[in-house]
């Protein structure tokens, strides 16, 4: 016969509730990072919104990945000689946000128009964009811009999000 260990003789045999009680917990902390994986990666997909008071006053820290829109300042968008450098304001009718943004522009992105970008705020507080949406006819414009202006008391438009 061997001879048992002190912590095996301790322990007794291993009975079919002990095996039941590792198989639970086992799963509990299967199920636990589960969800904990599941949780950041959406919360990683996450982009918040932010009008251009809001980014001004109260914004996310540099770097962090947001939306801002509202409305294309008058005689503010420049383009570089390559043609796709531009830098262009965006406003809410209350504070101004200046944007950076390097491709193509859309078809339908005009000064004076309701605009989204994507992209994230730098240490400069300039908003370096990497997609730009313009509204796509006259009666758009995102919930969200047109939330901004009516609070500032600037919206002059239709219904939002038509």
């Amino acid at each position: 016969r061997a001879a048992r260990s002190p912590a095996a003789a301790t322990a007794g045999p291993v009975t079919r509730k002990r095996r039941r009680a590792a198989l639970a917990a086992l799963i509990a902390a299967a199920s636990a990072a589960s969800a904990a994986l599941v949780l950041g990666a959406v919360g990683d997909g996450v982009v918040y919104f932010y009008s251009p008071t809001e980014l001004t006053e109260a914004g996310p820290p540099p770097g962090r990945r947001i939306r801002i829109g509202g409305i294309v300042v008058e005689d503010s968008v420049r383009r570089a000689a390559d043609g796709l450098a531009v830098r262009f304001r965006v406003t809410d009718a209350n504070r101004t946000v200046p944007v950076a943004y390097r491709g193509i522009l859309p078809d339908l992105f005009r000064e004076g128009q309701g605009v989204v970008a994507q992209g994230r705020l730098d240490a400069a507080g300039v908003f370096r964009a990497d997609e730009v949406l313009a509204r796509h006819d006259e009666t758009y414009m995102p919930p969200e811009v047109a939330e901004a202006l009516r609070r500032s008391g600037r919206w002059r438009g239709g219904a939002a999000g038509r």
